[in-house]
C-alpha cells in the first residue's frame, strides 16, 4: 500500500530510530527528536518501535491512501481528522481507501508523529530510513516529503488492532521547563560567577530552533578564566582547537548563547562546550515551542542514570499496557 502527499507541511520527514556507527565519519545518528513519542506511535499500530513513520513540526501534512491501514499519532497535540472526522492523540485508528488523513493548529508540542502499521518502506541508506537532508541520505529521496510525492508502506506484521494509550503514563512537563545538565570537558573555562550565573538565569528557546540544535537567549554572556589561546584555537575565548561533541552537547559560540546540539547536528568542531544536557531530558527539547521559557539544571552522572532508567521503566509500562 501507499499514501499520497497532498500537502507536506511545514517540514515533513520520513524518520525512524536512526543511524548509529557513522558518527567518526561525521555522519549523525539522526533519527526522531522525540524518540518516546516516535516509539509509542509505533506501539499503538503494532510496530516494531523502530520502524519508519512521520516526524512533522509545527504544521502536519496532508495524506491520502490507497488501501485500508491502520495509524497512529504521537507527540505534539494538534487536532487530528478523517476525511474530517475527529480521531484522537495517543490512539490508532482505521484509515480506508480512498480516505484523507488531515490535521489541524498545533495547540501545544513542537512535533508529532505519524505511524503506519507495516512501516514506510523507502529503501534505507546506511542501515535507516531516516532522512538526513545536508547528506541527502535516506527519506524520500533524500529530502522531506512534498506534494504528490507517494510514499510506499509495508506489509502489517499482524491483525489492525485499535489501540489507546492511557496517557497517565506519559511523564509530566515541568513549568517552568527544566533541562538537566551534566557539565563537561571544558567547564573549567568559566569563572566561578558565570558556571553560577547559567544555572541560575532563565533562558529562551529562539527561532533558530530544529534538528540541528536549539538556540537559547536572554541568560548574560559567558565570562572565561583568562588564559592564551593555544595554536590553532582562533582569538575568540570561545573557541579551542577542535574537539568532539556528543548528542546534546552544549556549545556556546562567542560565549553568547548556548546551543544544545540535537539528531542532526555535526561531530565536532571550534566551539568550547561547557556540558550536555541529559539524555532523558532530549526529547523534551524536540517538543519546545520559539519563546518557551527555560532553566537548566546542574545534575550528577549519578541522578542522570536514574532519571534513565525511570525513563526505560515508564516506557517498559507503556509497551505492557499496549500489549
Amino acid at each position: 500500500m501507499a499514501f499520497e502527499v497532498i500537502k507536506p507541511g511545514l517540514s515533513t520527514t520520513i524518520q525512524d530510530l536512526g543511524r548509529p556507527g557513522y558518527f567518526h565519519l561525521g555522519i549523525p545518528e539522526g533519527g526522531a527528536m522525540d524518540r518516546a513519542a516516535f516509539r509509542i506511535a509505533n506501539m499503538l499500530v503494532g510496530n516494531d518501535e523502530g520502524a519508519a513513520g512521520l516526524e512533522t513540526t509545527f504544521m502536519a501534512p496532508e495524506l491520502k491512501f490507497d488501501a485500508d491501514t491502520l495509524v497512529a499519532v504521537a507527540g505534539a497535540d494538534m487536532p487530528v481528522k478523517v476525511d474530517g472526522a475527529p480521531r484522537e492523540v495517543w490512539t490508532s485508528f482505521l484509515v480506508k481507501a480512498g480516505q484523507t488523513l488531515s490535521f489541524g493548529f498545533l495547540k501545544s508540542g513542537a512535533r508529532a508523529y505519524i505511524a503506519f502499521a507495516g512501516g514506510i518502506d523507502t529503501p534505507a541508506a546506511l542501515g535507516s530510513r531516516s532522512t538526513y537532508p545536508i547528506g541527502a541520505l535516506g527519506g524520500f529521496e533524500g529530502r522531506a516529503v512534498k506534494a504528490g510525492d507517494v510514499v510506499p508502506v509495508g506489509k502489517p506484521s499482524g491483525a489492525l488492532v485499535e489501540r489507546a494509550l492511557d496517557k497517565a503514563l506519559l511523564a509530566s512537563l515541568p513549568k517552568p521547563v527544566e533541562l538537566r545538565v551534566l557539565t563537561g570537558l571544558y567547564w573549567h573555562r568559566l569563572t566561578e560567577a558565570c558556571q553560577e550565573r547559567f544555572f541560575a538565569d532563565e533562558w529562551t528557546v529562539a527561532p533558530e530552533a530544529d534538528r540541528m540544535g536549539y538556540r537559547f537567549r536572554g541568560g548574560h554572556p559567558m565570562e572565561f578564566v583568562p588564559r592564551e589561546q593555544p595554536f590553532g584555537a582562533g582569538s575568540d575565548p570561545s573557541n579551542i582547537v577542535d574537539g568532539c561533541y556528543s548528542y546534546g552537547s552544549i556549545q556556546v559560540p562567542g560565549g553568547q548563547e548556548p546551543i544544545v546540539l540535537h539528531r542532526d547536528a555535526v561531530s565536532g568542531g571550534g566551539y568550547f562546550t561547557l556540558g550536555a544536557v541529559i539524555s532523558a531530558d532530549m526529547d523534551l527539547i524536540g517538543q519546545l515551542q520559539p519563546n518557551t521559557k527555560v532553566r537548566f539544571v546542574n545534575v550528577t552522572m549519578d541522578e542522570a542514570l536514574k532519571v534513565r532508567a525511570e525513563r526505560k521503566d515508564r516506557l517498559a509500562r507503556i509497551r505492557a499496557s499496549l500489549g
